[in-house]
């Protein structure tokens, strides 16, 4: 027996057969719902019960259960027991295909102790079209991938920055990175991911950890083209202030932004540190008491995300304005 989906705000409608989970049949009847693994992890495609019930086959780990009982699911891993109404985002089915390709590396600039600017530039006469916030994969020798964030905005040059960081025992970016050099050839998969700025009238909220900033850092250069801009806050979490490695440039985008706020926040500063303390999810609710106004995008470690997304959903945040990319498989998806 199958069940019909309606999402409302869209009036958009389909059947899920009774072998399929709600973002398969989504995805067979043309409906572009937001998600990424498809495992049931990252969280990309959870979307609010308004009206019927779904099951399981077994929890994912990508959903809470304080979100669960508020009526969340997770898309690619939930099957209804009945006819469904829910709230989800519906999203652009014209996305830019990923295509497969060589790179060479441009330059390898140390940001910080673990963490390294890589600069590839694409063989000539590829059309490089991608959205301010989505994410390449690096193909090794074996076959197998490493994803890293975009870090710059569309350039036209067919140039693109990455944030590396390194991480101990990783095949990538403690092995292969250390052996490369100005001018070696990398091949990549670009662009992937449903993490990018939608078009909306809210505010945003940023909060990174880590090298999460880096398809932040894509997202708000590109709103310095936009000759009107919402307000920005961003908040990046960090232990150290040796860890901020890009505070004094992110300081510069107030002049080129009307309304931007930064907010670096370290959970272990030293004693001359007079800025925010603590965890950065936190901050973020200290700060802003009308959260349910805001478009919130999230990225960086999967503490962070699920605690925040816990968090702000309880003071009423729209999980419809909720937009994560975590960094839960470090070997595949370490930006």
């Amino acid at each position: 027996m199958s069940y019909r989906v309606s999402l409302i705000e869209s009036d958009v409608a389909f059947d899920v057969e009774p072998h399929e989970t709600v973002l398969a049949a989504a995805l067979r009847a043309a409906v572009n719902l937001p998600h990424d693994c498809k495992s049931g992890t990252c969280g990309t495609c959870r979307f609010k019960l308004i009206d019927g019930a779904v099951d399981y086959a077994e929890p994912p780990m990508g959903l809470e259960p304080e979100e669960a009982a508020a009526g969340i699911a997770l898309a690619c891993q939930a099957r209804p027991l009945s006819d469904i109404v829910a709230e989800a985002e519906v999203m652009p089915s014209l996305l830019p295909d990923p295509i497969r390709c060589q790179s060479r590396i441009v330059s390898l600039e140390k940001l910080a102790a673990d963490v390294v600017h890589l600069k590839l530039a694409l063989v000539e006469g590829i059309d490089l079209a991608y959205l301010p916030g989505q994410h390449i994969n690096i193909v090794l020798e074996d076959g197998s991938t490493r994803s890293f964030s975009l870090a710059s905005r569309p350039s036209g040059d067919g140039t693109i920055d990455l944030h590396v960081r390194q991480i101990p025992g990783g095949v990538f970016t403690e092995g292969r990175l250390a052996t490369l050099a100005a001018g070696d050839a990398l091949d990549v998969e670009l662009p992937l991911g449903s993490f990018f700025l939608r078009d909306d009238f809210r505010p945003l909220v940023m909060v990174a950890t880590g090298t999460g900033l880096a398809p932040i850092k894509s997202i708000i250069e590109a709103l310095m083209d936009d000759p009107a801009p919402p307000p920005v806050a961003l908040y990046w979490g960090m232990r150290t202030e040796a860890d901020l490695y890009l505070h004094d440039e992110i300081l510069s985008w107030a002049e080129k932004l009307e309304d931007f706020r930064y907010v670096p926040v370290l959970s272990r500063p030293g004693e001359g540190w007079t800025g925010r303390r603590g965890y950065v999810q936190d901050a973020v609710v200290e700060d802003i008491d009308d959260i349910e106004e805001h478009a919130i995008y999230l990225c960086g470690s999967p503490g962070m995300i699920s605690s925040a997304k816990s968090l702000f959903l309880g003071r009423g945040a729209s999980v419809n304005h909720i937009y994560t990319d975590s960094f839960l498989f470090q070997h595949t998806r370490a930006p």
